[in-house]
């Protein structure tokens, strides 16, 4: 079990899956900009699609993701009209000089949109990309899973699947709003795994309303029993200020911090017993699996989806809130579907804010990413070290991390301490 020390986690920290983080995203970096660097990718340059749909079926208490109901088929229906806008527009400005490396679809939830306007999507991508082997992932919900969606992502040659299922345990579902039994989740992963779909990942929470570290085993049991090739374990955040769909939990069932802390370890500790490969902080993945095979090279990345195996440096986003993530900079499109659609309509691209990466913050991006990924950093300036040697000095003295000659090292123990390093050499947690 990891050493708790509640002093050293009490700042709350990004969860940097960029540098600089989105608290620091302005709108003096939006369209203009978006539309600069397509137009300057390079001919052969690698890259990677992620499409955001921001509809789901069913809108879960606990979700902090971008996304509405998907009640009217209106409303589905120009939402796509101005995504496949958007993918000429980007497709007009890269004049099919990047190599398309992976698309990845998230939410909401893709499947709240008709299989046959999913493979339209693919079709499209792949066709004016210029896509030929692409390792294609799909976020499922899988209260909205059918045979015909299993049947469609095995045709449009999906590679990875991630269902949200959170927590097995029935009176944590009714208080988070996601009612969906251990059978449901046993037949998605059947009809996926029938189809040559194998690489299956479980997206689990801990710190929900009403969990107790009995209800946590009880659940990683049924993970364990049905043996996902990934595993994603990640702490509720309660926000309803920022999310006021949350406010119907009852805040006074979320377990204290402390507990939080040993359901993080357990989950961890049970996971790689069971021959899990730890991934960062808190994704796990089984030997064979290529995030694995990534995380034994050293080759385990960072962005916008978490840990990932994608090496790519530029992620193109498409959709309602989707980033962009270029060497130099940073783009959000339109975080609302309305305004995003409007812009699409007037044939302009959606984005809004973002940030620009100099020298030093892409020095900084890499000393984040590889203490999160790698658990080291090696630093070619000693004064990069020097200039947070006290607040370093605090986790040195915990035995969470050793400093060496030209850089760090977490400990096993620094492991769930280690945005809280990382946050050492972000500038913008300076200023706090």
């Amino acid at each position: 079990m990891w050493p708790y020390h509640p002093e050293l986690l009490a700042k709350p920290v990004p969860r940097y899956t960029s540098y600089p983080p989105a608290t620091e995203f302005t709108s003096g970096v939006g369209v203009n900009q978006q539309v600069e660097a397509l137009n300057a990718i390079e001919a052969g340059t690698p890259f990677s699609i992620y499409v955001h749909i921001p509809y789901c079926n069913s809108i879960c208490w606990y979700c902090g993701c971008n996304t509405g109901l998907a009640a009217k088929e209106h409303r589905l229906q120009t939402y796509l009209e101005a995504l496949e806008a958007e993918i000429t527009l980007v497709g007009k400005l890269m004049g099919g000089r990047g190599k398309l490396e992976r698309i990845a679809f998230g939410g909401g939830s893709p499947n709240a949109i008709k299989p046959v306007a999913f493979v339209r999507l693919v079709d499209r991508l792949t066709t004016l990309f210029g896509g030929g082997d692409v390792d294609i992932s799909v976020e499922i919900d899988p209260r909205s899973f059918s045979l015909e969606w299993a049947l469609t992502l095995a045709i449009a040659n999906v590679r990875r699947i991630s269902f949200g299922v959170q927590s097995f345990d029935p009176e944590i579902q009714a208080a988070i709003g996601r009612i969906q039994p251990v059978e449901m989740i046993e037949t998605c992963v059947a009809a996926l795994r029938a189809r040559g779909i194998s690489s299956i990942n479980f997206d689990l929470m801990y710190g929900l309303p009403m969990q107790t570290m009995e209800k946590l085993d009880a659940t990683l049991d049924e993970v364990l029993r049905l043996r996902p090739e990934r595993v994603a374990l990640f702490g509720y955040a309660h926000l309803p200020s920022m999310f006021p769909r949350q406010k119907r939990i009852d805040a006074t069932s979320l377990p204290d911090a402390r507990l939080r802390f040993d359901m993080a370890a357990h989950g961890h500790d049970r996971l790689v017993a069971e021959g899990y490969v730890q991934i960062g902080f808190d994704h796990f993945a089984l030997p064979g699996d290529s995030m694995a095979k990534a995380a034994v090279s050293g080759r385990v990345r960072r962005n916008f989806q978490g840990f990932t195996d994608d090496e790519c440096d530029v992620v193109v986003g498409l959709g309602a809130s989707a980033i962009s993530l270029f060497p130099d900079r940073i783009i959000q499109n339109e975080k609302n579907a309305g305004p995003y659609r409007d812009a699409l309509i007037a044939g302009k691209l959606a984005g809004a804010r973002g940030t620009w990466r100099d020298a030093d913050a892409r020095k900084r991006a890499r000393i984040i990413e590889t203490i999160l990924c790698q658990g080291r950093a090696e630093f070619s300036d000693p004064q990069d070290m020097a200039s947070v040697k006290d607040a370093l000095d605090k986790f040195a003295c915990a035995g969470l991390v050793t400093c060496e000659e030209k850089g760090i090292r977490l400990t096993d123990d620094g492991l769930p301490y280690s945005r809280h390093v990382a946050a050492l050499f972000d500038t913008s947690q300076m200023r706090i």
